[in-house]
């Protein structure tokens, strides 16, 4: 079996949070952040599996044969790749213990329970799916979505995960061309069950939305009810908006935030209420405006009409006493500018914010605004909502194959994925970006800064990527000048700072005499090729 990558999204609720708890709709929608696994299988000798994930320093290998097998494929135990789990069996978690005991022994008591949670889930999975049979495999992680944040890291990761596992068992046919949408709806479902298997491994009773974004991509919403199982609606519409992610660095308890509301709510019961059906009637509004057959991303008016929900959405939570000065100090910084509207998301009392962006806001009060976060200790994500969700590159190689391919064919082993770095705002990991010296004049000086050389490197640092993403570049507005300006005037995609061949097409015409524009239709295509799940190919 060839090496090959899976990446899944992140997510942040949009509308609805603490509301939900009282059986109230929410919308949920996946970012652009995402995280992404490297499959490699190991030479018949190796029987061992390794999982690595060095964004949290976590490296174990397990031998195949001496993992518990036994107990996990009794007859009245064994599970199978369309099985339904909706709960974890006592036995085989106790089964699994053992082999948790020596990880990370040197690291503190408080990252071994994050290290011996993840290689539990893995685990779990690994041994329910798999068969002693099994080749020796090597598993790497890689994340851009902020761990512990409220963006459904762990779900993302889990998501990953099923996929690369149900690949390898041929549960799943893999993307292709003429795979009916009924095929792909079912193959997504049991990527989602199985993930929601792996959540539960590390949250106990998950809500089972997050894996459901980070597996079908998009959005949702969904409603709990009290004995009755939770419904979850996907919204396939849901347009893909740019989005200003910010992290305050203010750690959060959700337990602590629900508390509150909780005790608020047993004082004040006919007020809060109030509030939280408020808070149900704007998510409901939103889902119609979002729903509508006119409403158009890119017309200012009509994100107008969802920025003012999120405003509302935002002073409602406000009200619940949820949100914390940091969260207030980015609303302030962002409205000072004009660049959007913004609200909290998740539970509140630190976590993050987002800020769903006016079009054609000025590089100059962006990057006043970013100098500000920065000098205040925000992290902040140009990453956008509404993406695509699970992804499979097969095999792990920019090239397909195909009689036009011109890709070159390079493939992305895992050196090249573990050197590979993420840029800021969540963008798809690539090729020579964090070295390439107009990539650090443009995020220092905008567009404005860049001579014609200049925009041709920086742009050919932002197309040669090492791994597979739902997307060809952020939506972030601040990049629309820099389109414009290389569009009009005509820039190709000729290497400047470092060579790369990417020799001719099926023309005989050298890829790197193509401009921006069929540089960028050639791109999705690639990145079409991509995507399972709705769009499969």
């Amino acid at each position: 079996m060839p090496p090959f990558m899976v990446s899944a999204p992140g997510k942040v609720i949009v509308f609805g949070e603490h509301s939900v708890v009282y059986g109230k709709a929410a919308i949920a929608a996946a970012i652009s952040l995402r995280s992404y696994l490297h499959v490699t299988t190991l030479s018949k000798s190796r029987r061992v599996v390794s999982l690595r994930f060095p964004d949290i320093d976590l490296t174990h290998t397990w031998k195949i044969d001496d993992l518990p097998w036994e107990t996990f494929h009794a007859p009245e135990k064994k599970k199978f790749y369309y099985s339904l789990v909706t709960e974890l069996d006592p036995d085989l978690v106790q089964a699994i213990q053992p082999h948790l005991e020596d990880i990370s022994p040197d690291k503190p008591d408080e990252i071994r329970k994050i290290h011996k949670a993840s290689a539990s889930s893995f685990l779990y999975l690994f041994l329910s799916l798999g068969s002693q049979v099994f080749p020796g495999c090597m598993y790497t992680l890689r994340s851009t979505i902020p761990i512990g944040a409220g963006l459904g890291s762990s779900a993302s990761i889990a998501v990953c995960l099923s996929a690369a596992l149900l690949l390898q068992l041929r549960a799943l046919s893999g993307p292709h061309p003429d795979q009916p949408s009924d095929e792909a709806r079912t193959q997504v479902e049991r990527i989602n069950r199985w993930a929601f298997v792996a959540e539960m491994c590390i949250h106990g009773t998950p809500s089972g939305v997050d894996n459901t974004v980070s597996t079908q991509g998009k959005a949702v919403v969904f409603q709990r009810r009290e004995g009755l199982p939770q419904i979850v609606s996907p919204l396939w519409e849901f347009p893909e908006l740019p989005l200003l992610l910010v992290d305050t660095k203010q750690a959060k308890s959700t337990a602590h935030e629900l508390a509150k509301v909780r005790k608020l709510k047993e004082t004040h019961p006919k007020l809060v209420n109030t509030i939280l059906d408020s808070m149900d009637k704007v998510t409901n509004a939103a889902r119609d405006i979002l729903e509508e057959d006119g409403f158009n991303e890119k017309n200012e008016e009509d994100l107008l009409r969802i920025g003012e929900l999120m405003r509302v959405n935002h002073g409602l939570l406000v009200s619940l006493g949820v949100s914390h000065p940091r969260l207030e100090r980015i609303r302030e910084l962002a409205d000072h500018q004009g660049i959007g509207w913004t609200k909290l998301t998740g539970a509140g009392g630190g976590g993050c914010s987002i800020t769903l962006m006016k079009p054609d806001v000025s590089q100059e009060k962006l990057s006043d605004l970013y100098g500000k976060l920065e000098e205040e200790g925000y992290q902040r994500f140009e990453t956008s909502v509404g993406c695509h969700g699970i992804g499979v590159l097969w095999p792990a190689v920019l090239k397909n194959g195909g009689e036009d391919d011109a890709w070159g064919g390079m493939e992305i082993d895992v050196d090249k994925f573990l050197k590979a770095e993420g840029t800021e705002g969540g963008r798809s990991l690539h090729r020579y970006y964090q070295t390439n010296p107009a990539s650090k004049k443009f995020d220092e000086l905008g567009i404005t800064g860049l001579d014609s050389a200049d925009l041709a490197a920086w742009a050919n640092a932002k197309v040669l990527r090492e791994v597979a993403s739902g997307e060809i570049f952020g939506n972030a507005r601040s990049e629309r000048d820099y389109w414009k300006t290389v569009q009009k005037d005509g820039v190709p995609f000729r290497s400047v700072q470092k060579g790369y061949d990417w020799g001719t097409d099926d023309q005989g015409r050298l890829i790197s005499d193509y401009s921006l524009s069929e540089f960028e239709d050639r791109l999705k295509t690639l990145e079409e090729s991509l995507v399972l799940g709705l769009t499969p190919v």
